[in-house]
């Protein structure tokens, strides 16, 4: 994808602070970092969003965030780590790759990085029903 901001960052064409890339992953400091230590963990291949990642490439991803998470305990001191993601528009992803936002977290830092939903009431019977897999 030639106009794909993260698929430019990948071929050299634009800038960026590389954290950590091998093989499969490219890890970087955002353009506009949100919490101390906030980074992007992309694959170097195109894909959207999790419908269309592939399950061996998505575990691979998850490796660099351990290997991430346990290098950011030891150089910056964090003592937790939320992983975010979006996928698709209504899932507010504002990238079209597919990518992982990391989080360091620090005992105090302040931060509630869960969404504070209003409260519905939901039929959890029925969701369990549509949502269950089975076989």
């Amino acid at each position: 994808m030639n106009d794909c901001i993260f698929c430019q960052i990948v071929r050299g064409e634009k800038p960026s602070k590389i954290i950590y890339e091998n093989e499969n992953t490219i890890c970087f400091l955002p353009k506009e970092i949100e919490v101390y230590g906030h980074t992007l963990v992309v694959p170097k291949q195109h894909f959207q969003d999790l419908y269309d990642i592939p399950q061996d490439l998505l575990c691979k991803l998850t490796e660099a965030i351990q290997l991430l998470t346990k290098e950011y305990k030891t150089r910056i001191g964090a003592t937790g780590m939320n992983v975010l993601h979006a996928s698709g528009q209504a899932g507010q992803q504002s990238v079209p790759h597919f990518h992982f936002h990391l989080f360091p977290r620090f005992k105090d830092d302040g931060l509630d990085t869960w969404p504070n939903l209003a409260k519905k009431d939901f039929n959890i019977e029925e969701i369990w029903q549509k949502l269950k897999i089975t076989g």
